[in-house]
């Protein structure tokens, strides 16, 4: 029985010792025990399986929890919508070019999930001569050739991944995304709890965030 229990206890203790260390902030850190987020899954893949073999789609063990719970749950809340994400950060994180944060496994960036000209939710293309995505312009109006920003589609992911994060003890610290966007995104199913439950970011960032929105969640890290 003695021997049982230690085995347990050890059992224990691998699990506790197996979840990422991270350190610093998000634009000083770096992470211990990172893991590789998945190719894809029913409803969602990544921007580019080049730059994933890559190592440049690695996150707190944590966060991939999150991640995959709330793609889990669009399932069920937002069945047929298609969603693509993007950059996340090295396997030690670091500095992450030409990012100015991704460092410690607690940032990733996830392209606005669209609508085709017929009005199905699809993929955006995410091809290399555009930057794998992120050379993208949206219009005034959420537009981009035959696309059409998706908003109740993304306020929906928003809600699955604070709804998701809270339930593993974490939150998310903030969101970046072109504030011209917001009311659109305000003015959805959702929107009254994204406005006063999510830290959206204020003022303007360093680059243009219209086909994407960034995520930065909320896990305690060490000291750099």
């Amino acid at each position: 029985m003695l021997l049982g229990f230690a085995l347990l206890a050890c059992a224990h203790a691998s699990a506790v010792a197996a979840e990422s260390r991270c350190f610093g902030t998000v634009s000083n850190g770096r992470i211990e025990g990172a893991v590789a987020l998945p190719a894809g899954g029913a409803n969602f893949s990544a921007y580019s399986s080049l730059a994933a073999a890559a190592g440049r789609t690695h996150v707190h063990s944590r966060v991939a929890a999150i991640f995959a719970q709330s793609y889990k749950a669009l399932e069920a809340s937002a069945p047929a919508k298609t969603f693509v994400y993007g950059e996340t950060g090295w396997p030690s994180g670091g500095q992450f070019r030409p990012h100015r944060t991704h460092q410690n496994g607690l940032s990733i960036d996830f392209f606005v999930p669209v609508l085709d000209a017929k009005g199905k939710s699809v993929a955006l293309p995410t091809k290399l001569t555009e930057r794998f995505g992120y050379d993208i312009e949206f219009d005034a109006n959420g537009r981009h050739g035959e696309y059409a920003i998706d908003f109740q589609a993304m306020a929906e992911h928003l809600y699955q991944l604070d709804v998701s994060a809270k339930a593993r003890g974490a939150g998310i610290a903030l969101v970046i995304f072109d504030d011209k966007y917001l009311p659109k995104l305000f003015a959805t199913p959702r929107g009254a709890y994204l406005r006063t439950q999510l830290p959206f970011m204020k003022g303007k960032p360093w680059v243009r965030h219209d086909e994407h929105y960034h995520v930065d969640f909320a896990i305690p890290c060490g000291s750099r």
